[in-house]
């Protein structure tokens, strides 16, 4: 038995944004990983039980999760940075929402298959779609965690954190209860 799979790790809260954003990462990238086993899945075993859960899950993650993901990178985030990073700021801003929008037509591509895939309907993913798919996201999340990230956590104080944070945990509709200030 793996003793990692008995480890426990409390994920991440709201008064950790950037934690948040990270642990997205991960699970992007987990459902990346179902996809790419799902599309070797299918010619062999067809749309069968197992290859409609995992269309389900890859679709409810990406259709919400992911869709909020986006949503607290471009209007949480994304202006921070510009605000403190000036034009170099931007551009890695513009560069970040290039590769949203990228990513946006990827998926739209992929969707519908998924959607059928979900319903019993016969279905293939293309190799290609899903490694071009996956190596997107491997760049998009690599230039978040190796450069985005870091900035954010140079720059930005402990208040725009909580702000940040209360701003994703609203976009979800979840409140948040932050221990009163002292001083």
């Amino acid at each position: 038995m793996n003793l990692d799979l008995l480890a426990t790790h409390a994920a991440p809260s709201f008064d950790d944004p950037l934690g948040m954003l990270r642990a997205c990462h991960r699970r992007i990238e987990k459902q990346l990983a179902t996809l790419d086993r799902l599309q070797r899945h299918l010619p062999e075993h067809g749309h069968d039980e197992e290859a409609r859960n995992a269309a389900r899950a890859i679709l409810r993650y990406f259709d919400t999760a992911a869709v909020n993901h986006h949503a607290d990178e471009e209007h949480s985030v994304f202006p921070r940075v510009v605000a403190i990073a000036g034009r170099e700021g931007q551009a890695l801003v513009s560069d970040l929402e290039h590769e949203h929008r990228a990513l946006d037509v990827q998926w739209a591509r992929m969707r519908p298959l998924l959607v059928g895939i979900a319903a019993g309907q016969r279905a293939n993913l293309s190799p290609r779609d899903v490694l071009e798919l996956r190596q997107a996201y491997e760049r998009h999340i690599g230039l978040e965690e190796n450069v985005l990230i870091p900035l954010l956590e140079s720059m930005l104080e402990a208040d725009t954190l909580r702000t940040i944070g209360e701003e994703m945990a609203a976009r979800r509709d979840i409140g948040l209860m932050h221990a009163p200030r002292i001083g």
